[in-house]
């Protein structure tokens, strides 16, 4: 964001105003961290806001301050509507296309509030009046807590904007494993712990809270459902929904579950398939050099980052398994590189 976008973004906020926070389909740790911070911040602010998700995101994410008062579009699309409608600005964080919220990007498009798009994944589309993006950043989560020391409110980040911050920066990540951490990152995390982030307690409720059925899921995916193609440097499972069924599925509960197939010594290239919601569901994930999201974006309309993506497919779960391993051999120079 330019300097005199920053001011003018910074003189809209300085009265109270009727806020709306969107963030993409099927929220993850970044995207309710980054949307419950941003919240946080703009309601010691004074402003009037309203945090809107296309849809449900993880039960382990609820604890975070503001919950509560969020809004799932897919299950209360009138008063989502109505906020939308009735905004003087909207924040569209985690995603940089209006199709990455479905439906509810018909009611931001049509909106007459001003848009300002957060965000730090490739290739975003020109939608938002400001923009913030850095495809450097580790996460939104990271640009929200530079958003908050832009708008010159460093001061003002408490325990509750801390805490979401620090879960998105921890989960998009992979608590502070991923190439994408930088010094950066570190000296941010600092602040927020000073501020009164509990890192300690938000690992564990993230990570070590979990359900015993979901763990079990993850050993029957080990176990049964784990594909390694050697010649191709690459592993990948594949979920039907009856089997999701069997173990009770709740939403979250394969997240994390393709950087299994990814941690296999050898293996560059690593791949996650799910039949749910009558859809089928494409998860990416690579080391190095070997760019998911051009992969994922050419083959399985999706995309992402460059060793993180997503996508989807109109073919049968046996159909897209199918097709995925067809592919490889195009890319089997790439995935052996040493």
């Amino acid at each position: 964001m330019n300097a005199n976008k920053t001011k003018e973004i910074k003189a809209l906020l300085s009265t109270p105003k009727k806020i709306v926070i969107v963030t993409h389909w099927s929220p993850d740790g970044d995207a309710m961290g980054s949307s419950l911070g941003l919240y946080n911040y703009l309601i010691k602010k004074k402003h009037k806001v309203t945090v809107v998700t296309p849809n449900d995101y993880p039960s382990f994410l609820f604890w975070m301050p503001g919950n509560k008062k969020v809004i799932n579009f897919s299950l209360n699309a009138r008063p989502a509507k109505l906020a939308v409608a009735k905004a003087d600005l909207i924040f569209c964080l985690d995603f940089n296309s209006l199709k990455r919220i479905a439906a509810l990007g018909d009611e931001v498009a049509k909106s007459k509030a001003l848009t300002c798009m957060i965000d730090h994944h490739l290739q975003p589309e020109d939608f938002a009046d400001f923009k913030l993006h850095s495809i450097e950043a580790c996460s939104t989560c990271e640009l929200i807590y530079d958003f908050i020391e832009m708008m010159g409110d460093k001061k003002l980040i408490n325990k509750d904007i801390s805490n979401c911050l620090y879960t998105g920066i921890m989960t998009d990540t992979g608590s502070f494993r991923f190439p994408s951490t930088t010094s950066k990152t570190h000296r941010i995390v600092a602040e927020l712990i000073n501020a009164g982030a509990e890192n300690a307690e938000i690992h564990n409720r993230i990570y070590d809270d979990t359900a015993e059925d979901k763990l079990r899921l993850l050993g029957f995916c080990l176990v049964e459902k784990l594909t390694v193609l050697k010649e191709y440097g690459t592993a990948f499972f594949s979920l039907r929904s009856d089997e999701l069924k069997h173990f009770n599925y709740k939403k979250g509960d394969t997240e994390g579950v393709v950087n299994y197939a990814l941690s296999i010594k050898g293996i560059r290239f690593a791949a996650f398939f799910v039949e749910r919601d009558g859809e089928i569901k494409t998860s990416f994930r690579s080391k190095g050099d070997f760019n998911v999201n051009l992969f994922s974006r050419k083959h399985f309309s999706g995309g992402g980052h460059a060793n993180a993506a997503g996508g989807m497919s109109e073919l049968t779960l046996d159909e897209t398994v199918i097709k995925f391993v067809s592919l490889l051999p195009e890319y089997k120079k790439q995935l052996n590189k040493k």
